[in-house]
This record gives C-alpha cells, structure tokens and sequence, in this order.
C-alpha cells in the first residue's frame, strides 16, 4: 500500500489512482487526502507531488483562502494581514467596516479597527 506501506494481500480489495499510475495502490481505508485525511473512495480526488487531495485542499495548495469569507481568492490583488490571507474588501474594520488594506489599523479584541474607530471608540481619554 501507497499509504501505510503495509503489503497487500491476494484477494484483497485495492484501489488505483490512474493520475499516480498503476504501479501505485491503495488499502480502501488507507486512500485519503494527504492534509486532512478525508477518504477519497467515493469522491474526486486530486494527485499533486506525489500526494492525495481532497478537492478543499487541493485548491488550497493553488490559491490562497480568504479569511473573511472561506473563499479562494483568485485575484492578484489581496492582503496578507494578521498572518492571513484576504480579499481586500474583506479585511475591514470591525466598528465601522471601512476597508484597512493599505491604511493604519489597530488590535482590539484581536479584531482589526480603523484608527478613527479607535480614537473614538476605544482610546482613553
């Protein structure tokens, strides 16, 4: 088996991935996705580097994800804030939902806030 290296057994049942070649196969339990172990039997499965992927982690591996709405961001222009991925009018402050990309924002709650938002709402005075 491709997976667990275990040896396949006469009669036993075995999958094969034709985009890895024959000379490959799997134990049924042992065919998943390599990022989060989904079992691929029954599904469409995607074979990259030498690696099964589910369809989620497959485009994962090919566009980045927006944090703020779960989608691919197929754009080339995004913003990468707070160690993630966004479209850019996706990562907005969370007071008055003014986009941030480019502009100075601040923490607050470990959510992101307009410089305005904060002197007005968040500053000590």
């Amino acid at each position: 088996c491709y997976h667990c290296k275990q040896s396949m057994m006469e009669g036993d049942p075995a999958v094969y991935a034709e985009r890895a070649g024959y000379d490959k196969m799997w134990h049924p339990g042992c065919f998943v996705c390599c990022t989060c172990n989904e079992l691929l039997v029954d599904l469409i499965y995607f074979w990259k580097n030498g690696n099964l992927y589910c369809g989620r982690h497959y485009c994962d591996s090919e566009k980045p994800r927006c944090a703020g709405c779960d989608e691919l961001i197929f754009s080339n222009e995004y913003t990468l804030a707070e160690g993630q991925n966004w479209h850019l009018k996706h990562f907005c402050c969370f007071d008055c939902d003014c986009v941030l990309a480019g502009v100075t924002y601040l923490m607050v709650n470990d959510d992101p806030v307009c410089k305005s938002c904060y002197m007005k709402n968040h500053a000590a005075v």
